[in-house]
Protein backbone atom coordinates (compact mmCIF):
# COMPACT_ATOMS: atom_id res chain seq x y z
CA UNK A 1 0.00 0.00 0.00
CA UNK A 2 1.23 3.50 -0.81
CA UNK A 3 1.77 5.84 2.11
CA UNK A 4 0.25 9.15 0.94
CA UNK A 5 1.89 11.11 3.77
CA UNK A 6 5.41 10.75 2.44
CA UNK A 7 7.25 13.82 1.17
CA UNK A 8 8.01 12.20 -2.19
CA UNK A 9 4.34 11.78 -3.02
CA UNK A 10 3.61 15.39 -2.04
CA UNK A 11 6.50 16.64 -4.17
CA UNK A 12 5.30 14.52 -7.09
CA UNK A 13 1.80 16.03 -6.87
CA UNK A 14 3.17 19.60 -6.61
CA UNK A 15 5.46 19.01 -9.62
CA UNK A 16 2.51 17.80 -11.73
CA UNK A 17 0.14 20.55 -10.60
CA UNK A 18 2.68 23.31 -11.21
CA UNK A 19 3.50 21.83 -14.63
CA UNK A 20 -0.19 21.98 -15.58
CA UNK A 21 -0.46 25.61 -14.42
CA UNK A 22 2.67 26.62 -16.34
CA UNK A 23 1.49 24.72 -19.41
CA UNK A 24 -1.96 26.34 -19.43
CA UNK A 25 -0.43 29.80 -19.08
CA UNK A 26 1.97 29.07 -21.94
CA UNK A 27 -0.88 27.87 -24.17
CA UNK A 28 -2.81 31.04 -23.35
CA UNK A 29 0.16 33.23 -24.29
CA UNK A 30 0.70 31.33 -27.56
CA UNK A 31 -2.99 31.77 -28.42
CA UNK A 32 -2.78 35.45 -27.50
CA UNK A 33 0.18 35.96 -29.82
CA UNK A 34 -1.51 34.06 -32.65
CA UNK A 35 -4.82 35.94 -32.44
CA UNK A 36 -3.27 39.38 -31.81
CA UNK A 37 -0.51 39.30 -34.41
CA UNK A 38 1.37 41.60 -34.56
CA UNK A 39 1.46 42.41 -30.87
CA UNK A 40 2.11 46.07 -30.22
CA UNK A 41 3.14 47.69 -26.97
CA UNK A 42 -0.41 48.98 -26.47
CA UNK A 43 -1.92 45.49 -26.83
CA UNK A 44 0.69 43.99 -24.50
CA UNK A 45 0.21 46.81 -21.97
CA UNK A 46 -3.56 46.39 -22.09
CA UNK A 47 -3.22 42.64 -21.43
CA UNK A 48 -1.02 43.15 -18.38
CA UNK A 49 -3.09 46.07 -17.08
CA UNK A 50 -5.82 43.57 -16.31
CA UNK A 51 -5.73 42.52 -12.65
CA UNK A 52 -6.71 38.95 -13.55
CA UNK A 53 -3.67 38.68 -15.83
CA UNK A 54 -1.42 40.08 -13.11
CA UNK A 55 -2.74 37.51 -10.64
CA UNK A 56 -2.42 34.70 -13.19
CA UNK A 57 1.16 35.74 -13.93
CA UNK A 58 2.01 35.82 -10.23
CA UNK A 59 0.45 32.37 -9.73
CA UNK A 60 2.51 31.06 -12.64
CA UNK A 61 5.66 32.66 -11.25
CA UNK A 62 5.05 31.02 -7.88
CA UNK A 63 4.39 27.74 -9.70
CA UNK A 64 7.70 28.08 -11.53
CA UNK A 65 9.46 28.72 -8.24
CA UNK A 66 7.85 25.70 -6.57
CA UNK A 67 8.53 23.51 -9.59
CA UNK A 68 12.15 24.63 -9.81
CA UNK A 69 12.77 24.25 -6.07
CA UNK A 70 11.47 20.68 -5.93
CA UNK A 71 13.32 19.73 -9.10
CA UNK A 72 16.63 21.23 -8.05
CA UNK A 73 16.33 19.95 -4.48
CA UNK A 74 15.81 16.46 -5.89
CA UNK A 75 18.82 16.77 -8.19
CA UNK A 76 20.99 18.14 -5.38
CA UNK A 77 20.03 15.39 -2.93
CA UNK A 78 20.55 12.69 -5.56
CA UNK A 79 23.82 13.88 -7.09
CA UNK A 80 25.59 16.27 -4.72
CA UNK A 81 26.86 14.09 -1.88
CA UNK A 82 28.94 16.54 0.22
CA UNK A 83 26.38 18.11 2.55
CA UNK A 84 28.18 21.45 2.77
CA UNK A 85 28.24 21.85 -1.01
CA UNK A 86 24.59 20.82 -1.25
CA UNK A 87 23.64 23.35 1.44
CA UNK A 88 25.46 26.16 -0.38
CA UNK A 89 23.77 25.25 -3.66
CA UNK A 90 20.36 25.12 -2.01
CA UNK A 91 20.89 28.52 -0.39
CA UNK A 92 22.00 30.05 -3.71
CA UNK A 93 18.97 28.61 -5.50
CA UNK A 94 16.64 29.84 -2.73
CA UNK A 95 18.09 33.36 -2.95
CA UNK A 96 17.75 33.37 -6.73
CA UNK A 97 14.14 32.13 -6.62
CA UNK A 98 13.17 34.73 -4.02
CA UNK A 99 14.81 37.43 -6.14
CA UNK A 100 12.83 36.27 -9.18
CA UNK A 101 9.55 36.50 -7.25
CA UNK A 102 10.39 39.99 -5.98
CA UNK A 103 11.36 41.05 -9.51
CA UNK A 104 8.08 39.67 -10.90
CA UNK A 105 6.01 41.47 -8.27
CA UNK A 106 7.86 44.70 -9.02
CA UNK A 107 7.31 44.27 -12.76
CA UNK A 108 3.60 43.56 -12.33
CA UNK A 109 2.66 46.09 -9.67
CA UNK A 110 5.68 48.42 -9.45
Amino acid sequence: MVNLNQRGFHDWIVQRATAVIIGLYTIFLFAFFIFNHPVSYDVWHHLFSNVAMKIATLVVMLSIVGHAWIGLWTVFTDYVKPKAVRLVLEILVAIALIAYVVWCIDALWG
